[in-house]
């Protein structure tokens, strides 16, 4: 059994927003080299998301105005946690979201379904960050 680490980087400019990291997810498995097996993909930071689902812009825009009303930014003063910080809402987010995705690799590829994709979610940018991805297989 082989197994592959690389850690990739994001550095969003605003406090919010999704990137498809598909592609770069790919090029660890072509990297690895392995065919049969699975990829675990996670955040390494607590306001910042990995998961799985469709590429579409009005569903990215959902997502936000969904999570605004679940954990709304402001008033910072709504939360316990701001008092050194004011990303209270992130880490809620965050937790809305998810941490990580473990998807199967088959012949070398992504194993999905029609329309999944994999994205990096950021709810406290304007900071680098990084994703943890590990591969494990033959």
């Amino acid at each position: 059994m082989k197994n592959f680490r690389k850690e990739l980087w994001f550095d969003i400019p605003t406090r919010r927003g999704f990137v498809n990291i598909t592609n770069e997810l790919q090029k660890c498995i072509d990297e690895s080299k392995i065919q049969e097996g699975f990829l675990l993909c996670n955040a390494m930071h607590i306001t910042a998301s990995v998961f799985i689902n469709d590429d579409e812009s009005g569903l990215h825009s959902d997502f936000e105005k969904w999570l605004e009303k679940l954990a709304p930014e402001k008033p910072y003063s709504q939360y316990a946690h701001n008092g050194y910080e004011d990303n209270a809402d992130a880490h809620l987010k965050r937790t809305i979201m998810g941490r990580e995705v473990l998807v199967a690799v088959t012949k070398g590829k992504l194993d999905f379904g029609t329309w999944e994709q994999v994205f990096y979610g950021e709810f406290d940018g304007k900071r680098k960050k990084r994703v943890l991805v590990k591969i494990i297989g033959e």
